[in-house]
C-alpha cells in the first residue's frame, strides 16, 4: 500500500515539475492555513503559492490566527467565491468537520493537510507520519539516555491529528525502554513557545529531577529549553523537539535542542496542491499521503539548515 502511495505522490510530483495541463490555467484553489504565525504551517503556504505561480494557477489564501470559528468564517467565504479545491489545514479539533463538510456539499474537493478531521476527513490526507517518527524519536531518547530518566512531555493541542500520532509512536517506543518514566505531561492550546515555557517551568517547579523534556513541537521544545535554562538545574537535561523548523534547526545546530524531526514541509506543500489540481479535474489520488520525517541532530541539521525538503 505504502509503495503505491509514494509511486503516487512521485508521479503527481513528476506532473508538477512538467508544468499544468491548459484545463488547470482557470482553477482557482483556496489554502486555508491554521495559523501562519507558526513556521510549519508558513512553510506549507510559501510552498503552496511558489509551486502555483509556477504553473500559473490562482491561489486565495486565508489564515485562520489558530481560531476555529474564524477558520470556519473564511471557508464559507472561499465556497462562496466558487473555488474548485480546497487545501484545507484545521485550526484546531473544534469544529474541524464543519469546514469539509460544507466543502463537499458545494461540490468542493478537499485535500487535508497535517491534521485530518475523523468524522469528516478530506478526499486525501497529507501528512508526516507521525507515528513512525515520533516512535524514531523515542528510540532515539532511550539511547542517548542510556534508557534511564524522568521524562517531562509538553504536548500540542489535544484532539488534532499530530498530537494523537506523536503520542502513539512515542509511548510504543518508551515501552521498550522501561526505566524512562514519565513523570509529567501537560497540553497546550497554540503549540506555541510560551505555551512550552509555562508548562515547562510548572513541570519544574513540581519535579525538579526531571531529565528529559519532549516538546510536540519546535517551539514548545524551544520554550522548555528556556525554562530548564531558568531553573538553573544541577543535573544534564535533555530536550527534544518535533517539526524542523528554522528556529528547531538553529537551535540543534547551537546545542539548544538535542534533536528534532524534520517534516518535509516544502514537498507537502507541492503534493497538495497537485494533489488538488487532480481532484478538481475528476481524477482519484490516494486517500492518505504519508510522508517520513529525519531525525535530525548536530550531525545531519546543516543540510537542513541550507535547504529545507
Amino acid at each position: 500500500m505504502k509503495t503505491r502511495i509514494a509511486i503516487a505522490a512521485l508521479a503527481l510530483l513528476a506532473g508538477t515539475a512538467l508544468g499544468s495541463p491548459a484545463w488547470a490555467k482557470d482553477k482557482v484553489i483556496g489554502l486555508a492555513v491554521a495559523n501562519l504565525q507558526a513556521d510549519f504551517f508558513n512553510q506549507i503556504k510559501q510552498s503552496v503559492e511558489a509551486s502555483a505561480k509556477e504553473q500559473g494557477i490562482k491561489v486565495v489564501t486565508v489564515d485562520a490566527k489558530g481560531d476555529s470559528a474564524t477558520q470556519v468564517s473564511q471557508i464559507q467565504d472561499l465556497i462562496t467565491q466558487q473555488i474548485d479545491a480546497l487545501i484545507y489545514i484545521p485550526a484546531g479539533a473544534t469544529a474541524a468537520s464543519v469546514p469539509v463538510k460544507a466543502a463537499k456539499a458545494a461540490g468542493i474537493p478537499v485535500v487535508a493537510v497535517d491534521r485530518n478531521p475523523a468524522d469528516a476527513p478530506g478526499d486525501t490526507f497529507i501528512a508526516t507520519d507521525s507515528v513512525a517518527a515520533a516512535r524514531t524519536l523515542g528510540e532515539y531518547v532511550c539511547k542517548v539516555t542510556g534508557g534511564k530518566g524522568n521524562v517531562a512531555i509538553v504536548q500540542g493541542q489535544l484532539g488534532t491529528t499530530p498530537e494523537q500520532d506523536r503520542d502513539k509512536g512515542f509511548t510504543e517506543a518508551l515501552a521498550k525502554c522501561p526505566d524512562l518514566k514519565v513523570v509529567a505531561k501537560q497540553a497546550s492550546t497554540m503549540w506555541m513557545q510560551d505555551e512550552g515555557f509555562n508548562i515547562a517551568q510548572d513541570m519544574l517547579q513540581r519535579d525538579p529531577d526531571i531529565s528529559v523534556f519532549f516538546g510536540r513541537a519546535d517551539a514548545l521544545a524551544l520554550g522548555a529549553a528556556q525554562a530548564v535554562k531558568v531553573a538553573n538545574l544541577d543535573h544534564k537535561t535533555w530536550i527534544f523537539g518535533f517539526d524542523g523548523d528554522v528556529a528547531g534547526l538553529k537551535a540543534v545546530q547551537a546545542g539548544t535542542l538535542d534533536a528534532t524531526m524534520t517534516q518535509t514541509t516544502q514537498q507537502m506543500g507541492r503534493l497538495a496542491l497537485q494533489s488538488a489540481l487532480e481532484l478538481a479535474d475528476g481524477k482519484t489520488v490516494p486517500a492518505e499521503q504519508l510522508q517520513a520525517a529525519t531525525l535530525t541532530t548536530k550531525d545531519n541539521v546543516a543540510g537542513f539548515i541550507e535547504k529545507h525538503p
